[in-house]
């Protein structure tokens, strides 16, 4: 539907969908596989997939957990090998791979429902210091950065409170918050940097934003 309406509205390139559950590494691997038959290989990497579950630590079900951790820390590193592998084998030394994070991986708030979505965002922002450090290792050219947003105006909150929907909308109705308008224009802000900057991190809130 998406890549109907971007054709329709006359948007310059193609955006080609391709179904894929990042929890279940044979799917990814098919997805890659596919996009090196199809278009020979992956030069920008966007890891923008990300769920949180209202699972405390001291009651919250494994289950919800694992969710977590498979889609917002597993997926991002299995897409990051990847695609850092589709580079290397084709040469390219002006890659980018880009995490989008989040404000909880840098500080955690008062707030149980995402205290063990937080720790996977620490993951997130460690994981992409470690990828920047281990491709200056491997002597190439290809940047790491993370944008790290606080509240977006997205089905997020829809997937946290899937049994509450009144306080879901109730999330995006307090204050005005980033559009996925904002986040598109951070990451071409971050693509159009010059080959010798690299930008580590961009932390953005809404304006209204409190913590």
């Amino acid at each position: 539907k998406l890549a109907a309406e971007c054709q329709s509205a006359g948007y310059p390139g193609t955006l080609i969908p391709y179904k894929c559950d990042l929890s279940n590494e044979e799917e990814i691997l098919s997805m890659f596989s596919a996009i090196k038959t199809l278009h020979q290989g992956v030069d920008v990497c966007i890891n923008n997939a990300g769920l949180a579950r209202p699972e405390p630590l001291l009651s919250g079900k494994t289950e919800g957990w694992r969710m977590m951790i498979d889609v917002n820390v597993m997926a991002v590193s299995i897409c990051t090998r990847e695609a850092y592998q589709s580079m290397k084998e084709r040469n390219i030394d002006d890659g980018h791979i880009i995490n989008i994070n989040s404000m909880n991986g840098h500080s955690v708030v008062p707030q149980s429902v995402v205290h063990f979505y937080s720790a996977t965002k620490y993951a997130v922002t460690a994981l992409t210091e470690g990828l920047r450090q281990e491709l200056r290792e491997a002597k190439t050219h290809i940047r790491a950065t993370c944008i790290s947003p606080g509240l977006v105006e997205t089905g997020f909150a829809f997937k946290l409170h899937d049994n509450d929907p009144e306080r879901a909308a109730a999330t995006y109705e307090s204050i005005r918050c980033l559009k996925a308008e904002d986040m598109a224009n951070a990451v071409i802000y971050v693509l159009s940097a010059p080959p010798h900057v690299q930008i580590g991190d961009i932390q953005m809130r809404p304006t209204e934003q409190i913590s």
